[in-house]
């Protein structure tokens, strides 16, 4: 009921909605941002924090309310720091996909398979075939506790091949979110280092339908999230309790970035996928976790090490009240997408 405090009036008592909260949170947020002078930044995974707040984030649904969209701000070109921010259509992606199609390069496409997200994986890379990194050498690793749903094997493209990673079982949202950079650091250890030249990492719940080409190529590469496009600072749901090992102080962070998609080359992703799941470690011998779970972590790193390359929200997008529009959409979560429609849309769309 904190959120729907009775406001005293010389007539009486008047209730504050939902949307009227919303409004004026974001209202503030601006104000704040205009006052101090903070950068505007981009993108997470989690939702915005104003959703937090009202209950709306996983397992609970905002049907039935209504926003407006953010209008998408200018599109940089280019990080503080000088690193290219990737806009799929702009002059320097050309160059960018110019420069990397003259080499032999032989990327991997990781994904991990458990429980109910099965049914998401024939999707995922059937679009992949179309969409991502079109002539190629690519080799998707599935890390699965169950390999029968990718029976009949999907038929797959030339210089194109898909790895099974078998991993032990991982029941429940929470196990997974705690293991998936350890199970990642792994699999690049064992298996995947000597195999491919660059990994990216991907929730299976998404599907390519634009292309995705060479552009997106770096040392170390973190996509922004969508619903925080063109946001304040103060408006990114970093972790801010000091005993957590994901803490992120008043005074640091550029960007927020989503754990939809993140890359590299193999050696900078095992360093990012070791140091996290070290940090996770750490939480959870101190009984924490992140408020993000494992992108709170993932944002931790990337603050300590910041990117040699970003994607634009082009490269993790979904239909969100919160969302910005873009250009082009070229990589959309399914899950996310769900998460956003009411009960009726969900069974039309068969979420």
């Amino acid at each position: 009921m904190a959120l729907f405090q009775l406001c005293k009036t010389p007539t009486g008592p008047v209730r504050v909605t939902r949307v009227q909260l919303v409004l004026y949170c974001f209202l503030l947020s601006l104000i704040i941002y205009f006052l101090h002078g903070h950068k505007a930044a981009v993108s997470v995974e989690s939702p915005h924090p104003i959703v937090h707040a009202l209950g709306m984030d996983r397992g609970r649904g905002m049907a039935g309310m209504k926003f407006v969209k953010v209008a998408a701000p200018q599109t940089p070109l280019e990080t503080p720091w000088g690193g290219p921010l990737v806009w799929g259509d702009t002059h320097n992606s050309d160059m960018r996909r110019a420069k990397f199609a003259q080499r032999e390069i032989h990327t991997g496409l990781l994904a991990l398979m458990v429980g109910t997200y099965a049914r998401f994986v024939k999707r995922f890379i059937s679009s992949a075939e179309t969409h991502f990194l079109p002539g190629q050498r690519v080799t998707y690793y599935i890390l699965t506790d169950n390999p029968r749903p990718l029976d009949p094997p999907i038929k797959l493209g030339p210089d194109r091949k898909l790895k099974v990673v078998p991993v032990a079982e991982l029941p429940g949202w929470d196990r997974l979110t705690r293991r998936r950079m350890a199970l990642l650091a792994d699999a690049i250890r064992n298996r995947i280092g000597n195999e491919v030249e660059y990994i990216f990492c991907a929730d299976i719940d998404q599907e390519f339908i634009a292309p995705v080409g060479e552009e997106i190529l770096g040392d170390l590469v973190a996509t922004l999230h969508p619903e925080l496009y063109g946001m304040p600072r103060n408006a990114f749901p970093y972790e801010v309790e000091e005993v957590s090992s994901a803490c992120v102080e008043q005074d640091e962070g550029d960007y927020y970035y989503t754990s939809e998609l993140y890359g590299g080359l193999v050696s900078e992703m095992y360093r990012l996928a070791r140091a996290c799941s070290l940090l996770i470690l750490q939480d959870q011998a101190n009984g924490v976790m992140a408020r993000g779970l494992e992108e709170s972590y993932l944002n931790r790193y990337l603050i300590d090490h910041r990117p040699t390359c970003i994607l634009s929200p082009e490269y993790s997008w979904w239909d969100s009240p919160l969302a910005a529009d873009v250009p082009v959409q070229r990589l959309v979560s399914l899950g996310r997408q769900c998460e956003a429609y009411n009960k009726q849309e969900r069974k039309v769309h068969r979420c």
